[in-house]
């Protein structure tokens, strides 16, 4: 291992470490905003959380805080149609903001265009938003509903990390094989942080990375 290599194992580490102490305390559900005139004041950095119904967004934000229900998780894909808002730290260092799911398939119209109008406002406004996280399922890859989303993140202007979930739902070789093309998905967009997180919710796979990951964009 050469220097520089040490010294960035050295820093991962540590900020594996801070992340770790971090999420270990405070951590509290705050509010539900159905339009942006409900958002909390812009004083603190913000990271979001976006994904396809069913990715498992709520049990992520759920191993990522340590909590086993923070985030209601739900047998009715899309349920969610507000921005969830925690707070972490005391005093609050960051907040999470988890975006209500699309691709939902039995949703109405009118619901989906209420969707797409309170998403795209809170991206394009939302000054104090360090980093979107937009969760693709790993037995299925990234999927055109997926695009759309990257889409209007690109159009945006807001930089985003692509997180694969249930890593542990399929096979080593298939898992290996969506990373690459995920990879590849992400060098074609404008927004997109080239490094990708694999994790799993059931097993802790990639949840310190994450952590960490989620520490250093908010203090970025």
């Amino acid at each position: 291992m050469t220097p520089e290599e040490a010294q960035a194992a050295e820093l991962k580490a540590e900020m594996i470490e801070q992340a770790r102490l971090l999420f270990a305390g405070r951590v509290e559900f705050i509010k539900s905003a159905p339009a942006l005139k409900f958002l909390p004041d812009p004083d603190v950095p913000e990271i979001a959380f976006a994904g396809r119904s069913n990715v498992g967004k709520s049990s992520l934000l759920n191993a990522l805080t340590g909590r086993k229900s923070i985030a209601r998780t739900s047998v009715t894909p899309g349920r969610t149609q507000e921005l969830n808002y925690f707070e972490v730290g005391d005093p609050t260092r960051l907040r999470l903001v988890d975006m209500p799911g699309y691709g939902f398939a039995k949703a109405p119209p009118k619901v989906t265009e209420i969707w797409r109008r309170l998403v795209r406002d809170f991206l394009r406004g939302r000054v104090v938003l360090k980093r979107t996280l937009l969760l693709i399922d790993s037995r299925h890859g990234v999927k055109p509903v997926d695009e759309d989303m990257m889409q209007m993140l690109d159009e945006a202007g807001v930089g985003y990390r692509l997180v694969l979930t249930k890593a542990d739902k399929i096979k080593a070789s298939e898992l290996e094989q969506v990373t690459i093309e995920t990879i590849a998905a992400a060098r074609k967009r404008t927004a997109a942080y080239p490094e990708i997180l694999v994790t799993s919710s059931e097993k802790k796979m990639g949840i310190e990375e994450l952590r960490a990951a989620v520490l250093q964009d908010a203090l970025g």
